[in-house]
């Protein structure tokens, strides 16, 4: 019956509700598919947290990436490094390179404001260093090169709100990600200390629907784009890198995965052989980022020495037409002093439906490209490390 109840609540929503919800790819019966199993007793120990454990992880076989899956980045000062850096730059030269961040996210770490405008150091925020790089690279380019920023119901209007006051360019815009309705354990809406649905950001798997729903994708393949770089706001080591950029035009590649050697205290993504279904519907066995709570039983993470950063480089046209079979994994969230279940996907999962191609980069001093900032304790110990990556890539404007 919990899904009778929960579609005769969606249908009962207010008008201004399921118009903002519509206009952010809401499913309503994904959603009450998604919710059936709340209701259901969970395999082993018959409690919620198991039964969410088994839904959330991968069922089938997995191993780890053998020694010749992850190649080495091109070395700075190396003739290889200075072939595919120019090769990278003639693509970034036509107008073939958008740049794409991840933006979605409240810095609930950081007292609850819009992470894009936290201060990094002397009063430069994480907006501000993004648009410095990209204001950088558009003048070497001697062409506008495009920024996109993917929002949050809860970020959108601020960001919008900070690049009218610095005077951003046409070629900076913003798409927002997907607005879903949390529920509550039993599987009915979860409502809010005001009496109204409470609603979520769906997670950053939402950028491939979100950015073909904005329409700025296809407007740049038309104009002769072909290559989409995907970053965290919060991570500052992720920038422009032209010898990367030609690594992967050289090998005809249509995704590549950043990694980075992992540290012991690392939770995250990591790449391991899976199976995968291909855009034509057939079983293949490919190499993709897993986060580690969807790995299967049994499974030691520790054997896997890389680590994914969550930047990925991609063909536009592999974005556009990517057929992803999204799983929708169950969370818990606390929202006051009351738990919330919601169900979220991950960009990851693009590795499954693209054959993609792992390049190991550095997360060390001022050629770092993994620099994650979550909270303020983070923040002080890379800070030193943060100044040097963006003096060094032109995230400093005179």
């Amino acid at each position: 019956m919990h899904g009778n109840d929960l579609r005769t609540e969606i249908a009962q929503l207010p008008a201004p509700l399921r118009a903002r919800l519509e206009a952010a790819g809401f499913d309503a019966e994904r959603l009450i598919s998604l919710a059936a199993s709340l209701s259901l007793p969970a395999r082993g120990d018959g409690d919620a947290t198991a039964r969410r454990d088994d839904r959330n992880r991968l069922r089938g076989t997995v191993d780890p990436p053998r020694p010749t899956d992850v190649a080495e980045a091109p070395a700075p000062g190396s003739p290889d490094y200075e072939r595919l850096a120019a090769l990278g730059l003639a693509a970034i030269g036509r107008g073939e390179l958008a740049f794409c961040v991840m933006a979605g996210g409240m810095a609930t770490r950081m007292g609850g404001v819009v992470k894009a405008l936290v201060e990094v150091f002397d009063g430069h925020t994480f907006l501000e260093l993004r648009l410095n790089e990209n204001a950088n690279w558009s003048e070497r380019a001697r062409s506008p090169v495009p920024l996109w920023l993917m929002t949050s119901e809860g970020t959108d209007r601020p960001i919008r709100e900070a690049l009218a006051r610095i005077g951003a360019g046409p070629h900076v815009a913003t798409f927002m990600q997907d607005l879903g309705l949390r529920l509550t354990r039993e599987g009915r809406l979860f409502l809010g200390d005001d009496g109204n649905p409470s609603t979520y950001a769906t997670g950053h798997g939402d950028l491939p629907d979100a950015l073909r729903r904005s329409g700025r994708l296809s407007a740049f393949i038309e104009r002769g784009g072909k290559y989409v770089w995907i970053a965290n706001l919060d991570n500052l080591g992720a920038t422009i890198d032209p010898a990367l950029l030609g690594w992967f035009i050289e090998r005809n590649a249509e995704l590549m995965v950043e990694v980075t050697p992992k540290d012991d205290a690392d939770r995250g993504g990591i790449p391991v052989w899976t199976d995968a279904v291909d855009n034509k519907g057939s079983p293949v066995r490919r190499l993709q980022v897993l986060e580690e709570f969807r790995l299967p039983k049994g499974f030691d993470a520790a054997s896997v020495r890389a680590f994914s950063t969550n930047n990925f480089l991609v063909r536009a046209s592999a974005l556009a037409h990517a057929k992803v079979a999204w799983s929708w994994c169950e969370v818990e969230k606390k929202v006051g002093d009351r738990i919330a279940i919601q169900f979220e996907r991950l960009l990851q999962e693009l590795t499954a439906a693209i054959p993609a191609v792992y390049v190991r980069v550095p997360r060390e001093g001022s050629v770092a490209r993994f620099l994650p900032v979550k909270d303020h304790d983070e923040l002080g110990r890379r800070r030193a490390v943060i100044r040097a990556v963006a003096e060094s890539r032109g995230m400093l404007r005179a």
